[in-house]
């Protein structure tokens, strides 16, 4: 059977260029809905060929398809018989009586090709689904934003109404149990109409539902004008009623004066009016007015305005196809969004996270009113715009949809296969607001960056919300998994305890580089402390303890894991018994050697030179001045990796130089040092001995302190020194000129510019002198 011709089956490249004729038609209609064939879908991972995959297995075929990805919709409609490739070869289509594709498949594809030159049977995806509505009553919903919305809210209606349709709509619908339903016995197909590639003129519905019309997908159209001729067909081709939105000015403009016309919305003059609208959160309340008679109030558990506005579309369409205005009310009661439509990806007291597929600036506007309404503290917003060529045309329009979002987060441009238009990234939609005064945007070239950025500026209370056609999505996903986690490191820590995501480690070391801690935990207690470590061990998760972040080195990519940051409370208290002085984890060694000067201590004045803290000192058995942390301790308190407290003094204790081994499993709570009684003058002449000797031998610029451990035979400072390396440097990171054995950040270094240089340094010294350098500062972290 010979279904179309070349002319008919190449992609349309502007709405000018014709589609199939009507009489065409009723072949394919019969083709698709009373007969079964072997048919090949090109794309099928969409939303939409996802949908037509569906309807055509249903009807009887043996549906084959191809994409380069595969998804939870592919997956599952091989368990119900699809055979699906991950690769567009034209062998898997060979089989085929007939090929239909997806607007988003190029014109060279190899299935594409090969079908043409066999002379096989190609239709779009439109085509066909315009083709299976001729076997029904079709009803065509239609506009540029809300359409997934309505004609799922409409086949929602429709079969609590005991009409039972078959419908297609372009996203998951939990409501409905999937996108796409087929059903043999019913007189109805609800469908969502595609105005993108101009497809929408392929269908000859009974009714049309038209939410509004706008300048959008102008990679397709050049303008209005073309936009509204495809509407004006569909409407010419409309058999039954158009139902249209008297509030859009272009609509009311094209339908207003049909023959058949309906209209609904907010205005006195609307056939179907909505009245005294209150917006709550999660939803809404309306009184619904036909023709000047009171039909009563419904209830709408989405939340927006707009979705008020689709649902007066989808009560007059019920209505006038006689289901009680009761039923209709209590099937909107009980209508649940389409997937990415203000979809809640997490919810709890503090937090709320929600995405949506708003990508035009009217939908986002739209959207993001929805989401004020809803009364959380601050409304946190990150947004991916969608095609360069979109980005380019409504770019000002942009500029101005954000108003009601108080923190954005731009990131770079989804393709959506189009190729780049130079100077048009993100960063033009982030100038465009920024030139309309809002002061809280920013932008995130990297997409994998964003759940980051967002999650480390969260405070409680904060509604995020991710927009964007794309795959920003994930991001979303990846924020709210660990946002779960997040919440219970916080119920263990308390009010008194922080918890931050993705905490820039940069901020929490003295060289000032590092990547961000995936959760940054700051306990005050030894209890807390303990619960942490059996949490972390309970659910797989890496704990890593931090104090001031001195001789640490974090690699750009960060930590995986918990990163504890004991502080406050329990860790920084100091106790002063006799000669004996017992400090906490997180306080600094130079507060113990000042308190040990107001005990009238002395020994204890090289501390003053060392920047970290007592946690970190012990790990490390810090020292300055010929002196070592274990010179000075009697007794440390610990916990192990049960979270089991322990006491162990020092004659129980294995100390190596800059290595304790005790502490690389288990968690150091306090330490008990001794000092020896001393005169205040002595104490403070060897203070001020330590503060001269650090001034004229260690960098006041950031480091992490020494670099490498000396070795047997020569200071690894006067190593460097004599290997000619001082001043040397990568990027921003420099061998500083006062210390050989210091490296210093000269500003916004990287971490991979510092190992770099120290893996200079050590090729250098393995090189001319046949020294091989250890490294005394601990690296720890991922690449980036």
């Amino acid at each position: 059977m010979k279904l179309t011709s070349e002319a008919t089956a190449a992609s349309a490249d502007s709405p000018q260029k014709k589609f199939r004729r009507r009489d065409a038609f009723p072949d394919l209609s019969r083709f698709l809905t009373a007969e079964q064939h072997r048919i090949h879908l090109v794309g099928v991972a969409g939303s939409g060929m996802s949908g037509l995959a569906g309807l055509l297995i249903e009807l009887g075929h043996a549906v084959s398809g191809s994409d380069k990805v595969t998804s939870t919709e592919t997956e599952r409609l091989q368990r119900l018989g699809l055979r699906f490739h991950e690769q567009h070869l034209p062998e898997h289509a060979d089989a085929a009586d007939l090929v239909v594709f997806s607007s988003a498949i190029k014109h060279d594809n190899p299935i594409l090709l090969n079908a043409r030159s066999c002379g096989k049977p190609l239709f779009r995806r439109a085509e066909a689904v315009a083709a299976i509505m001729q076997a029904k009553r079709g009803i065509v919903i239609a506009g540029m934003h809300g359409k997934t919305t309505t004609s799922a809210m409409t086949a929602h209606v429709l079969r609590e109404g005991g009409l039972h349709p078959s419908h297609y709509v372009g996203a998951e619908i939990p409501i409905l149990g999937t996108n796409a339903y087929w059903n043999e016995r019913s007189e109805y197909f609800v469908a969502e109409g595609d105005e993108s590639d101009g497809t929408l003129r392929c269908f000859h519905p009974e009714h049309a539902l038209i939410l509004n019309i706008e300048e959008e997908h102008l990679d397709f159209y050049p303008d209005l004008a073309a936009i509204e001729k495809v509407f004006a067909q569909l409407i010419d081709q409309t058999s039954g009623s158009v139902f249209y939105n008297i509030d859009d000015p272009n609509t009311a403009r094209l339908c207003g004066k049909r023959k058949r016309a309906v209209s609904y919305g907010f205005s006195e003059q609307a056939d179907y009016r909505g009245a005294d609208v209150e917006l709550r959160n999660f939803g809404s309340s309306f009184l619904v007015y036909r023709r000047g008679e009171k039909l009563g109030q419904a209830t709408l558990n989405v939340p927006g305005e707009h979705n008020v506005h689709n649902a007066l579309g989808v009560i007059a369409l019920a209505s006038e196809l006689s289901i009680p205005f009761d039923k209709i009310t209590a099937s909107l009661r009980k209508f649940e969004h389409a997937r990415r439509r203000f979809e809640i990806k997490y919810a709890s007291d503090r937090f709320l996270l929600v995405d949506d597929y708003a990508h035009h600036p009217t939908e986002i506007r739209a959207t993001l009113r929805a989401a004020k309404s809803i009364g959380r503290r601050r409304l946190v917003t990150m947004f991916q715009p969608h095609r360069f060529s979109r980005t380019k045309a409504l770019c000002s329009e942009f500029g101005r949809a954000f108003d009601d979002a108080d923190r954005v987060m731009i990131t770079d441009v989804y393709p959506a296969s189009e190729p780049p238009i130079p100077g048009i990234t993100g960063q033009t939609i982030v100038d465009e607001i920024v030139r309309h005064a809002h002061r809280g945007v920013t932008y995130q070239p990297h997409l994998q960056s964003v759940h980051r950025d967002v999650g480390n500026m969260l405070e409680a209370g904060d509604l995020v919300l991710s927009l964007g056609a794309g795959n920003i999505h994930e991001q979303l996903e990846i924020l709210a998994a660990d946002l779960v986690i997040a919440e219970k490191l916080k119920a263990i820590v308390g009010e008194e305890g922080e918890v931050r995501l993705y905490e820039p480690l940069s901020n929490h070391t003295t060289l000032r580089v590092g990547g961000p801690a995936q959760f940054w935990v700051e306990p005050r207690t030894e209890q807390t402390f303990a619960e942490l470590i059996r949490f972390c061990r309970d659910e797989h998760l890496p704990l890593l303890v931090v104090g001031r972040g001195s001789n640490l080195l974090v690699r750009d990519g960060g930590i995986g894991g918990v990163v504890v940051h004991p502080r406050g409370g329990d860790f920084e208290k100091i106790e002063v018994d006799g000669c004996e002085i017992t400090a906490g984890a997180g306080v600094k060694l130079r507060q113990v050697a000042y308190a040990a000067r107001a005990a009238n201590l002395g020994g204890l004045e090289w501390m003053e030179g060392i920047p970290g803290t007592v946690g970190g000192g012990l790990r490390m058995n810090a020292g300055a001045m010929g002196a070592q942390t274990f010179e000075n301790v009697t007794r440390i308190r610990y916990l192990d990796a049960e979270g089991n407290s322990h006491v162990k003094n020092r004659n129980e204790l294995e100390v190596f130089y800059r290595r304790f081994p005790l502490l690389e499993k288990n968690f150091a709570v306090s330490a008990t040092f001794c000092g020896q009684p001393a005169e205040r003058a002595e104490i403070d002449t060897r203070l001020r001995e330590s503060q001269e000797k650090r001034r004229t031998t260690q960098p006041v610029a950031k480091s992490a302190g020494c670099i490498f451990k000396n070795p047997a035979t020569i200071p690894a400072g006067k190593l460097v020194d004599e290997l000619g390396l001082k001043n040397s440097r990568v990027g921003n990171a420099r061998v500083s000129r006062v210390h050989g054995n210091f490296i210093v950040n000269d500003g916004d270094a990287t971490a991979s510019e510092v190992l770099e240089l120290i893996d200079d340094i050590k090729s250098v010294a393995r090189k001319k002198r046949g020294i091989e350098l250890e490294t005394e500062v601990e690296i720890v972290g991922e690449p980036e």
